[in-house]
Parts: structure tokens; C-alpha cells; sequence
């Protein structure tokens, strides 16, 4: 495979590294990456068909991790458009999860009570042809300024069931430090906001945006959490491992959500390099999403047996960290639900009368779980302990 100064041999070490540089000079035509891969004719077909419909950019970076030679290659199947975009799917949806209906404001969707997701914008620095937020990056109207800014902090510091504040978009890493510093410190100073979240590829897919500023500066706003998206083992890079371990080393927790992606990374083998290599990079797993219904990515959507099948055949296999939660994103912004193979099995004949749940093991084996002498699950401290706190008893969560 060639190496990024084969590819792109008029950049300098000092350009390559600088993250502004590589979001300036993504590839976005099929002249600009047939210079690095050899182009099907599907490929040629669905880039000219993108033209005016779909936003495509990757980053000299993240094209360099391509196969030239291989158009099933994880990272192009991610990054270069399809004609089975424009083909319509069983359920296919411009808002899957419901997210306009709960956008009391521009820069907010509120669909949980105690969570807010907090919208930057519609750039990103690659454009994955999976995004459930399609219809923001296919507007082409960044509606992020300073007025939706301000008016989605107002709107969160009117919240007070608002404990935990997603910034996602579009990537709020296409931003400036200064620009995402002002947002957050925006966030931080309403009382009620307890956890911030950032949402972000850069990770994966410009690395060298995690500087040591970057990372710096937000641990300032403790506790933050950075989420990312890896999706295959071959973007685990020693630049990406950097770039994980150097919000860590600032004490920046980093979870992953993997999206189930139909011959990306649907094989249990593939999710097992996966997770185990991110957890080496001090990454913990976190969710792997099934697709959700977003209008023009039905090719890539799997079964939802597939994703139960996948868990089953990694458990046994590896360690629980490297096990995520495999979740739905129910349609229509009802919220998630999670997944995972049933291990009850029926009473074998003969059982007996001891209450109890027959199980089998990852490998079949048949195991009797007894109940406990009594079923109260009463906590008897509880009462006391939350009225010490003078602070109400939290119900579930709601969708709304």
C-alpha cells in the first residue's frame, strides 16, 4: 500500500499534520480520488450522481487508509458514494429518529427528559455515506451561528431536567477550539448540566485534530466524555491511537458506537479485532448500532438477527469490555432499545419443583439458576437516604 507522501507527495510533514490543512484539501471528485484509488465504474456512477444531491469530502488521511485496488475496502465503501443511494428502501425515512419534531429550537432536539442533543451544524471533516442525519448535510445550510448558539444555551439553562448535554452535529471538530471552547463554557456554567458529551469522528478520520490544545482544553470542562465511531479494524492507526490516548492521557474518557454496517463489519470476527484493538488504545466500547432507517443507506443495513448472531458468536470469545450494547434506535424518535441472544432455555423433563431459570452457557452446556428464598427488592435505606439529600427520587427516563 502506498504511503500518504507517495499519495500526496506536494504536501509537506507539516501540512499532513495540521488538521486545518486536511479538512481544506478533502477529496471530493472522482479526479481528486482516482489519484488514489483505482475508481469502479459504480463508484465513477454514484460520485457523478452525488453531484448536487449528496456532500462528499474524506480527508488525505482518511483516503490514504484505502485499498487502491479493492472497491469492497471498509473505508471506501464508508467514504465513495453509491448509485443504491438513490434507491428507496423498505421504511427509508429523512428523519429516523424523529429529531425535527423535538427541535424546540434550532441548535437542540430534546427527545429524552433529562438529555439534550446540541447541534453545531451539518459540516464534517468525511462524510459517511451511513449518517442518519443525511438531511442536514444534504441541506448544504450550516444554520450554526451565534444567535442558534446563544438560543440553544437559553434553551438548556430553561431546562432544569437537562442533566447531560450531547454536542454533536454534523462534527463539532470542524470547529475552532475558540468556538467550541465559548460553546462549552456556555454549557458548563448552567448549574444543572452535570455531564457533557462530545460527539465526534476526528478520531478516525483527521486524528491530527486531537492536539494537545484540543485535548487541554477540554478537561477544563470535566466531566466531558468524547464519543467516537470506529467501524472497522483498519482504521485503528497508529495516528488514531494517538489521538484516543492523548484525550485520555488529559483525562478525556473515550467511548466508541460502531454502526452495523452490511459488508463493512458484519462478521463477529471483524467486531472482535475491532473492540479488542480500541480497548488496547484505552477506548472502551460502548454500542453497536444497528442502521438506522436514513433514506438511501438500505444497502448497507443488516438483518436484526445478524447484529444478535454477531454478540453470540464474540461471547465466550472475549472479554466483556469488548462486548458492546447492541441497540435500536426505534423509528420515529421513540428511543433506544438493546439486543442480545436469549440464554433461557426450556425445563428439561423431570425438573422438579424448585423454583428457578434453566440457562445455557455460550457453549450450550445447561445450567439451573434457583430463586431466592424471598422476592422483595425493597431498598429499606432508601427513604432515609434521599430525604438526608432533600432531593426527589428520579423515575425512568422519558421520551418526549
Amino acid at each position: 500500500m502506498a504511503t500518504w507522501r507517495e499519495l500526496f507527495p506536494h504536501a509537506t510533514p507539516t501540512e499532513w499534520g495540521d488538521w486545518r490543512w486536511q479538512q481544506r484539501n478533502a477529496l471530493a471528485t472522482a479526479e481528486e480520488l482516482a489519484r488514489v484509488v483505482r475508481l469502479t465504474d459504480e463508484e465513477r456512477r454514484g460520485l457523478q450522481l452525488a453531484q448536487g444531491r449528496f456532500r462528499v469530502a474524506v480527508t488525505p488521511y482518511y483516503a490514504s487508509l484505502m485499498d487502491p485496488d479493492h472497491p469492497s475496502c471498509p473505508v471506501r465503501m464508508q467514504s465513495i458514494p453509491s448509485p443504491r443511494e438513490l434507491v428507496p428502501g423498505p421504511g427509508d425515512l429523512e428523519d429516523p429518529l424523529g429529531e425535527e419534531s423535538r427541535r424546540p429550537v434550532p441548535a437542540v432536539v430534546h427527545r429524552y427528559r433529562d438529555r439534550a442533543l446540541f447541534l453545531v451544524g451539518d459540516r464534517c471533516a468525511v462524510y459517511c455515506r451511513h449518517c442518519t442525519r443525511r438531511r442536514l448535510t444534504l441541506a448544504g445550510v450550516d444554520g450554526f451561528d451565534r444567535h442558534a448558539m446563544d438560543e440553544g444555551i437559553a434553551y438548556v439553562r430553561q431546562h432544569p431536567e437537562v442533566r447531560d448535554v450531547i454536542v454533536s452535529g454534523g462534527d463539532p471538530l470542524v470547529l475552532s477550539d475558540a468556538r467550541l471552547e465559548e460553546l462549552l463554557a456556555g454549557l458548563r456554567a448552567i448549574r444543572h448540566v452535570e455531564i457533557l458529551r462530545l460527539a465526534t469522528r476526528a478520531p478516525v478520520t483527521c486524528p491530527m485534530r486531537i492536539t494537545e490544545a484540543l485535548a487541554a482544553m477540554l478537561r477544563r470542562f470535566a466531566p466531558l466524555f468524547a464519543i467516537t465511531h470506529f467501524n472497522h479494524p483498519r482504521e485503528c492507526t497508529p495516528e488514531a491511537r494517538q489521538a484516543c490516548e492523548r484525550l485520555v492521557d488529559h483525562g478525556v474518557p473515550v467511548e466508541n458506537q460502531t454502526v452495523l454496517l452490511r459488508g463493512v463489519n458484519s462478521s463477529a470476527r471483524i467486531l472482535l479485532d475491532l473492540n479488542q484493538r480500541l480497548l488496547t488504545f484505552r477506548v472502551r466500547p460502548y454500542y453497536l448500532h444497528q442502521g438506522d432507517l436514513a433514506a438511501g443507506t438500505a444497502h448497507l443495513r443488516t438483518p436484526l438477527e445478524a447484529g444478535v448472531a454477531i454478540l453470540e458468536q464474540m461471547r465466550g470469545r472475549t472479554s466483556g469490555l469488548a462486548i458492546p450494547h447492541l441497540a435500536v434506535d426505534l423509528p420515529g424518535g421513540l428511543g433506544k432499545v438493546t439486543l442480545s441472544p436469549d440464554y433461557r432455555i426450556p425445563p428439561p423433563a423431570g425438573d422438579g419443583d424448585l423454583a428457578g431459570t434453566w440457562f445455557r452457557s455460550h457453549r450450550g452446556e445447561p445450567s439451573f439458576y434457583p430463586e431466592p428464598p424471598s422476592g422483595d427488592c425493597t431498598c429499606p435505606y432508601e427513604e432515609v437516604y434521599y430525604a438526608a439529600r432533600a432531593e426527589p427520587r428520579e423515575g425512568a427516563p422519558e421520551t418526549a
